[in-house]
């Protein structure tokens, strides 16, 4: 797909086709998308973790129950960041400002990329940062921003 393309055909999708996975090598090339992301400051220290299907009972409570729809994905991709060194070189600017560029712009290359594969997704900001956390096992700093479900569309 040709890039002007995929900007113009990237949307929002809240409805997955349940029974269709999404491959392994289709989740690698959307997280390495990701961190081709430009990062303020330089230190890229925005992470990703990918939650499979047989783990979304497990995320205890994190993402709303009327975004129950995200169940339906076929994996889900939180965008998180482990900012230690950003804030250690930026202090306040790098805690509050650069580490959530970072993770923005990771965000809307893998939104590019999903597109591109002729997959879905859609940007959850609405969760429990808490609880988000304790399922992930972020420590400190550690923060998670962006909830992504990817699969394909229904």
């Amino acid at each position: 797909m040709e890039f002007f393309e995929v900007i113009k055909k990237r949307h929002c999708v809240r409805k997955f086709a349940p029974d269709k996975a999404v491959s392994d090598e289709d989740i690698e090339k959307i997280i390495d998308a990701g961190k081709k992301a430009p990062s303020a400051g330089g230190f890229y220290p925005t992470r990703f973790s990918v939650i499979k299907k047989k783990d979304f009972d497990k995320l205890g409570g994190a993402i709303p129950e009327r975004m129950h729809w995200f169940k339906d994905a076929s994996v889900v991709l939180v965008v998180w960041s482990d900012p230690k060194e950003t804030i250690n070189q930026y202090q306040e600017r790098g805690e509050n400002l650069y580490i959530i560029q970072d993770a923005a712009a990771a965000a809307e290359n893998i939104f590019l990329a999903v597109t591109a594969l002729g997959l879905a997704t859609c940007w959850i900001g609405t969760f429990d940062d808490e609880k988000l956390k304790d399922f992930l096992k972020l420590k400190g700093n550690q923060r998670p921003f962006v909830i992504m479900p990817i699969g394909y569309e229904k």
